[in-house]
């Protein structure tokens, strides 16, 4: 008895489209790319439910006859190719005639299409590939299709999808993703929440469009023109390499592709520039011959292989590393100044003016201001030594040109001001003073980076920023829990501006950051003002915790759902936040008070060992382990 047959044109077309179509985002993908191959100069997208119930793609371009109307729901119908060797002239977004029949196979689609030239166009109606009605309709220029219902007939796979909010972040990413590539184009998107419009503009014009918060004044250009491939675009300055959610962005010949050594390659050139944990942002554009791209590896065309692609990343590094040089801001030479470089004897140095200083003044003075870190007063250089200007000696250390005239009288000011700043602390320590920690005398500070201090078990080492943090991180959950955070308003409000995933997430978790003292306010656009922070982070950058927070919430939500957090709640996710902005850092030198409450406060913990993340926060050298180093 024979078993093998052929299956039904409606259930292949449902399994071919498990390939093509994974999520609502693919349907927006196909269908702008269809729109922009059709010569569309607008396209406006709408998005009802994240595109579970609703999404339609509206544009002008030349339309559809009646009978190509039809001809495009077919497997393999497509107006791009009709021969093999035309693989290796494409031009297009897309060749292979897949994208509308599987669309039409899992959902219930209308297309509504006329050209330019026809007095009447064309209804579609078609439902799982079955075509249910056919007829003439009045309508605008162009092609206007709906897609409702999507996965309907697939109940398995409709159920796998995300929470709303996670497919809308998909969505948006791909809506950034098609913006970039069409930058010629306007194009609009509507989810129901918010409507982003972009205007026809250049590529940094509609860089700046879709991320905001001024990403054009942080990006260099990349201008390169080979007879191999050409390059175009910009990539970030060292200075701006973020933590995550860094913004990678490739396209090769009108499509945006994903490869893993181009991306190995720009990263590259930033080594030694950038901290070990950041990545550096890009948008490049390639330009390459047809025929030596090939990107018909993949159903969703994101792939390509490139016949010369060991040139190319040679030309790509090359241009990477030249735009940095040229472009990458460097530290400046203040040539300003009062310090003059040492020069041999008789050289003719010019005699120095005579420059007075007040009695009370001391060159060593340390300003606590209003920050709890001391610093230096800003004062300047040459005020400090009366009537001589200083030089840099051979030897080591400043020294004035000619004797100082009452450097007895400022010597002696100088030690009675190292003696009263001996008896003073800061106005406002990292921690305030609790009766149980440590005695100053048995902690001291090694290399501006680590606490050390006794225990019964040995010397204990303690990293100071991991300490703070982890206690910070553990205060800020105790005061959630209890209801006791602090609200400070702010006198001259910070504006931000958000992106469309941004504001999704403030939506998603505006009680939140309402409960634990945040306030924000909406002005206009996609400009917001910061009315209120929580007291901890009353002296820190509201604004950069702010984003940190949304971009946190942004990326779990996309890749996790709304109901699943890899930090376990979102409230920990902030506190995370909000701590590493507010804790104190290595290289922070620490008084003996704030080094007595840090580890007292930290031996108080639960469980003190670890920060949030697992990293370790101390170790402990017992007396076996100090014999076995002296031996």
């Amino acid at each position: 008895m024979d078993v093998i047959r052929l299956l039904p044109d409606s259930v292949a077309n449902q399994i071919a489209a498990g390939e093509v179509i994974l999520r609502p985002a693919s349907v927006i993908k196909e269908l702008v790319e269809n729109s922009a191959d059709a010569g569309a100069t607008d396209i406006k997208i709408f998005v009802k439910d994240a595109g579970k119930t609703l999404i339609q793609v509206i544009d002008n371009g030349k339309g559809m006859s009646e009978t190509d109307a039809r001809m495009a729901f077919e497997r393999h119908a497509t107006s791009k190719i009709s021969k093999a060797e035309d693989l290796y002239s494409l031009r297009t977004m897309g060749f292979r005639g897949e994208a509308l029949p599987s669309i039409c196979a899992i959902s219930q689609l209308e297309l509504r299409t006329r050209t330019a030239d026809a007095p009447m166009g064309t209804r579609l109606l078609i439902n799982g590939s079955q075509v249910e009605a056919q007829d003439p309709c009045v309508c605008e220029k162009g092609t206007s299709i709906c897609v409702r219902n999507l996965f309907y007939n697939l109940p398995v796979r409709r159920k796998f999808l995300k929470s709303d909010s996670g497919e809308l972040g998909h969505i948006m990413r791909e809506f950034e993703r098609m913006a970039l590539v069409n930058d010629h184009l306007r194009i609009s998107i509507d989810t129901g929440s918010r409507a982003i419009e972009l205007r026809p503009g250049t590529m940094l014009q509609r860089i700046n469009d879709i991320w905001k918060n001024n990403l054009n004044m942080q990006l260099i250009p990349v201008d390169v023109d080979t007879d191999i491939v050409k390059i175009k675009g910009y990539i970030s300055r060292p200075e701006f390499a973020r933590r995550r959610n860094a913004l990678w962005h490739l396209i090769a010949n009108g499509r945006h592709i994903n490869h893993l050594k181009m991306h190995k390659v720009i990263t590259g050139c930033y080594d030694n520039m950038i901290a070990p944990d950041t990545q550096p942002c890009y948008f490049i554009k390639l330009e390459v011959n047809p025929a030596e791209i090939d990107i018909n590896i993949h159903p969703s065309k994101n792939e390509v292989n490139l016949e010369r692609e060991k040139e190319i990343l040679s030309i790509l590094g090359a241009s990477v590393k030249a735009a940095l040089g040229k472009f990458a801001a460097a530290p400046q030479i203040d040539f300003d100044t009062e310090l003059v470089p040492v020069q041999p004897a008789g050289e003719g140095m010019p005699e120095s003016p005579d420059i007075k200083v007040p009695d009370d003044y001391n060159p060593f003075a340390i300003d606590y201001g209003a920050s709890s870190q001391p610093h230096l007063a800003s004062r300047p250089v040459a005020s400090s030594f009366q009537s001589e200007t200083r030089q840099y000696s051979s030897g080591g250390g400043y020294q004035g040109r000619n004797s100082v005239k009452n450097w007895d009288t400022l010597y002696a000011r100088f030690m009675n001001r190292q003696d009263d700043m001996a008896q003073q602390q800061p106005e406002e320590p990292v921690l305030p003073v609790e009766n149980d920690t440590p005695r100053a005398k048995d902690c001291f500070q090694f290399a501006e980076k680590y606490i050390v201090t006794t225990t019964r078990s040995g010397v204990m080492i303690i990293d100071q920023h991991r300490a703070h943090l982890k206690i910070l991180y553990e205060e800020f959950l105790r005061d959630v829990k209890r209801m006791e955070v602090t609200s400070q308003r702010v006198l001259f409000p910070e504006t931000i501006e958000l992106d469309m995933d941004q504001q999704n997430a403030l939506a998603r978790i505006g009680s939140e950051l309402s409960s634990i003292g945040f306030s924000l306010e909406y002005e206009e656009g996609d400009r917001w003002s910061i009315a209120a922070v929580p007291s901890m982070i009353s002296r820190g950058d509201a604004r950069e915790v702010v984003l940190r927070i949304l971009e946190s919430v942004k990326e779990e939500s996309a890749d996790y759902g709304v109901d699943s957090n890899p930090m376990g709640d979102i409230l920990q996710s902030m506190a995370l936040v909000m701590a590493r902005s507010a804790a104190i850092t290595r290289g922070r030198k620490l008084s003996d008070t704030e080094m007595e409450n840090i580890t007292g406060k930290l031996l108080a913990l639960p469980d003190p060992s670890l920060t949030p993340s697992g990293k370790q926060i101390f170790t402990i050298i017992d007396e076996d382990r100090l014999k076995s180093l002296l031996g």
